[in-house]
């Protein structure tokens, strides 16, 4: 196995075992791993879909919409790269 990917396993496995260990109506299935590594196990909807990777108005690294870590939102940069081309 990769390096990235069994760490990535790894990460997903502690977040996990982290909301597990809590009584069942406390989890959450979303939060932080040591208050950095975020993670989301709730089914996305269509809408946090489209916000995690097409929004233009937003970050260009955001929270993965599923799993653990992060992910690259397209819109962010298509917008980055049309406002450079106007500006020039």
């Amino acid at each position: 196995m990769k390096p990235l990917k069994l760490l990535a396993a790894i990460l997903a496995i502690a977040a996990v075992i982290k909301e597990l260990r809590l009584p069942k109506e406390e989890r959450a299935w979303h939060g932080a791993l040591g208050g950095l590594v975020p993670y989301d196990f709730r089914m996305p909807t269509v809408e946090k879909l489209k916000r995690t990777f097409w929004n233009p108005e937003g970050a260009i690294v955001v929270n993965r919409a599923f799993g653990v870590g992060w992910t690259i939102n397209l819109g962010a940069i298509v917008a980055k790269v049309r406002a450079r081309s106007t500006a020039d």
